[in-house]
């Protein structure tokens, strides 16, 4: 569907607030729960890059050039196990895949009748989960057209914040217990999981995620060093074996 074949519901209307304005409304969910517990797991994340010999600036520079925390986890994973460039480039590769097909349902709802492409390939950069929740909730309710405002405001306060918390905690995580390192690493995966939950559009997603639990330990219990991608390769298939199925289904009543 090109722009100017966007439906009359989405029609672009004029807004008497400017984009910069938009911007600082996005800035402002900094202060909202997700965002807050995404800065505690990052609290987690400097600890665990401290502990591990990474330094001040590599931790830093991994938060805001990826964006993703399991994908940093990851690297500093490969980094301690002594992974070449090679080796550590995959399996941080690997686990970013998943983030493709947001990118690819959120940019269409950024996208207005006059937004260059160069925009929306910069804040594909930003989309991660948190970002990704927060924003396909409330980017309905902000025109089209400043659509690209208010997510550059989320995203970039988003990334530039979890930055500097790091670069703080970094200083100060040799007076923090590890087990508080570990607790706030575990509210992240347990807040994903919720928002996940609460903003599935179809009952795909949910199959996706209760299979994914499910096969996660077995698989595990066998193949401990492909656990994660053996998963996901299981779980699609399940997930694609019910969408395939539901209009079988329906169409035998």
């Amino acid at each position: 569907m090109t722009d100017s074949e966007l439906p009359s519901h989405q029609a672009e209307v004029e807004d008497p607030r400017t984009g910069f304005s938009w911007f600082l409304s996005g800035a402002s969910l900094v202060f909202s729960v997700p965002a807050l517990i995404l800065m505690t797991a990052h609290v987690g994340f400097a600890g665990f890059a401290s502990e591990n010999g990474v330094s001040l600036f590599q931790a830093t520079f991994m938060v805001a050039a990826i964006w993703a925390l399991p994908a940093n986890i990851v690297l500093i994973g490969a980094i301690s196990g002594g992974y070449s460039l090679l080796g550590a480039a995959i399996a941080v590769a690997l686990s970013s895949i998943r983030l493709m097909p947001m990118v690819a349902a959120f940019v269409p709802e950024m996208r207005g009748s006059r937004t260059r492409k160069l925009t929306l390939l910069f804040l594909s950069h930003f989309i991660a989960v948190t970002a990704w929740v927060i924003g396909m909730e409330r980017l309905q309710h902000v025109p089209r057209n400043m659509r690209t405002s208010y997510f550059a405001g989320l995203g970039m306060t988003l990334t530039i914040t979890n930055t500097l918390v790091v670069a703080i905690v970094y200083f100060l995580s040799a007076d923090f217990p590890p087990i508080v390192f570990a607790a706030l690493f575990f509210l992240t995966p347990m807040y994903f999981l919720a928002s996940l939950w609460g903003s599935a559009r179809d009952h795909s997603i949910h199959v996706a995620m209760i299979s994914g639990l499910l096969l996660f330990p077995l698989i595990h219990l066998f193949a401990p060093a492909y656990d994660l991608l053996l998963t996901g390769l299981a779980g699609g298939a399940v997930t694609m074996g019910y969408v395939r199925w539901l209009p079988k289904k329906s169409e035998g009543r």
